[in-house]
């Protein structure tokens, strides 16, 4: 099992044309604000943002999503949360610096919005446009004060040294998606027996 080096790689944002975009030629930085605290939205309350709109260094990159604010339900880290569907399904993407060849461990807090239907929130995150891990969420028994966040976690190995990780949902019925949080992206240690990244 590949050792993780302490200490997110945290970033800026570059513009996206869709879900699965990749990097522009714009400046591209360490991974940063996994936990969507800012810009700050109004306290117990969100803002619905659509596509090509920013949150910090994540880019709005299709539909539009909801940036929950402190007090309006349990965050996973921080005050802040992301509803993948704003008035429906919406992703939201970073671009940040890596390293071709080394291999990253993608970490993130996962749950639902529980005002509505449907139960089941569904969504994929997304490497470059590559569907690397699909995800759901039952929202049976959860409620604003105990979301009850899940951890899910998958790697990749990077192919250029500029990525871009998309949260996206496919949760088609209108608003109340899954919901994303505490954002962690590592760089697993080099193995010095196995040869890779």
């Amino acid at each position: 099992m590949l050792a993780m080096r302490a200490g997110a790689i945290a970033v800026t944002s570059v513009l996206l044309a869709g879900a699965g975009a990749t990097a522009s030629a714009q400046t591209v930085s360490r991974f940063d604000d996994g936990s969507f605290e800012y810009p700050r939205a109004t306290a117990s309350s969100f803002t619905e943002l659509s596509a090509g709109q920013a949150i910090g260094p994540w880019q709005v990159t299709a539909g539009t999503v909801d940036l929950i604010g402190a007090g309006f339900w349990q965050a996973a880290e921080g005050d802040q949360s992301v509803d993948l569907n704003g008035a429906g399904p919406g992703a939201v993407a970073q671009t940040f610096t890596t390293v071709p060849g080394a291999t990253y461990t993608v970490t993130y807090a996962l749950a639902g919005n529980p005002t509505g239907a449907p139960t089941l929130k569904t969504g994929r995150a997304l490497i470059d446009g590559q569907d690397y891990q699909d995800f759901s969420f039952n929202t049976t028994g959860k409620s604003l004060t105990n979301m009850g966040y899940v951890n899910r976690q998958f790697t990749f190995q990077a192919a250029n040294s500029a990525t871009t990780v998309t949260f996206a949902s496919t949760t088609t019925t209108g608003p109340r998606g899954p919901v994303v949080d505490n954002v962690r992206i590592e760089r697993c240690a080099p193995c010095p027996t196995c040869g890779n990244g």
